[in-house]
């Protein structure tokens, strides 16, 4: 028996990476017509031209039913403001559930509203730990899955952290990863980028980088010597660099591409397109990263992967997949880089329930979770 009334879900995305996660449970859910009536919220989080109406058309996302367009700030800040913006949305809709992904302030701050109005929490990427909480991502999350009700998990390792925090078992869903869904969603689209042509680059014949860490840029002591290593990279094989804007300010305050600016082998460029840098990442010979998304991505990809950090919060991409946690010290990032290269491309291992069910799974305990099925 379906309930009379739908069930109004608040799907909440606040930074690029949200996006992809929300578009296959957004799509999941209106598959079950009559059943649920999603609203999908853009906090406005990140915005840029990137993040237009092309950037959701590409996953195939609707206009949102409310932006909220609190732009960037301080984390206190942008916390606060998508607080009272999205307090007003809660009181003007009445939502029965709200569903966060990832561990943005996005995350956190609609977490918090909701939990203080009594409307359920799903978490969508819960239990994923660095065990550092010198990054603002390890309070949201820790926050966040203090906070839900239903606890979406991408790997067996996060239902561990969350029974040690005390989350009782019957609230944890191990269901995968939904951003390995969206990147098989969009192969297709992924395939069809020409940026290889465009950069004038050979499949497997370069190295990809995306740093945009406080911990690696802001610091010239650190960021300095990395950047050393990428241009040593660069001797080697091209080294693409699409740099992020807070990174790309310090590159230049640092002064770091002087005398260097005639080296065409380390390509600094703005940053690309979902599609075009994702296929730059799948047809990499190496990546190097800060990024979370971007270990699971290469781990999907089979690609080799370096991550300049000394944590991380998905353990799996090293122990199943391609990734190396190199740390930050730049003589084991550059013996990392070559144990990398002299090795030939390693064998791709999906994890488990890394598919193209993941929103299938989840709306199918959310339907559950209000006796619709």
């Amino acid at each position: 028996m379906g309930m009379k009334k739908p069930i109004k879900i608040f799907l909440v995305a606040g930074a690029r990476p949200n996006f992809m996660k929300v578009a296959p449970i957004l799509s999941a859910i209106k598959r079950r017509t009559g059943i649920f009536r999603p609203y999908f919220i853009h906090t406005g989080q990140h915005y840029d031209d990137k993040m237009s109406k092309a950037f959701l058309d590409d996953l195939s996302l609707p206009d949102p039913d409310v932006y909220l367009g609190v732009g960037s700030a301080s984390h206190a800040i942008q916390t606060a403001k998508i607080m009272i913006a999205f307090e007003k949305a809660m009181l003007e809709k009445r939502p029965d559930l709200v569903s966060v992904v990832g561990d943005v302030n996005s995350t956190l701050a609609c977490a918090l509203v909701s939990a203080k109005l009594h409307v359920p929490i799903a978490h969508v990427e819960a239990g994923l730990r660095s065990r550092d909480r010198s990054m603002p991502e390890e309070i949201n999350r820790i926050v966040a899955d203090q906070l839900s009700n239903v606890l979406f998990t991408t790997c067996r390792d996060a239902d561990s952290n969350l029974l040690k925090e005390g989350i009782p078992k019957e609230k944890i869903h191990f269901v995968g990863n939904v951003m390995i869904e969206s990147l098989i969603m969009h192969q297709e689209k992924i395939d069809r980028s020409d940026i290889l042509e465009t950069l004038k680059l050979d499949r497997s014949g370069y190295a990809l980088v995306t740093l945009h860490r406080p911990s690696n840029v802001d610091n010239p002591e650190t960021f300095k010597p990395i950047f050393k290593i990428l241009q040593k990279l660069s001797e080697r094989l091209p080294v693409v660099f699409p740099v992020h804007p807070r990174t790309k300010v310090k590159i230049g305050e640092f002064k770091m591409t002087d005398g260097a600016t005639d080296d065409h082998r380390l390509i600094l460029m703005e940053p690309l397109d979902y599609f075009d840098f994702l296929n730059l990442e799948k047809n990499a010979r190496l990546v190097l990263t800060d990024s979370g998304g971007v270990q699971e991505e290469t781990t999907f990809f089979g690609v080799p992967c370096i991550t300049i950090r000394e944590n991380t919060e998905r353990p799996i991409t090293v122990e199943q997949g391609t990734n190396t946690l190199a740390g930050t010290d730049p003589d084991a990032v550059h013996r990392a880089c070559q144990t990398a290269l002299s090795r030939p491309m390693g064998r791709k291992i999906t994890p488990e329930l890394w598919d193209e069910n993941v929103s299938e799974r989840i709306v199918t305990v959310l339907m559950n979770r209000f006796g619709t099925n």
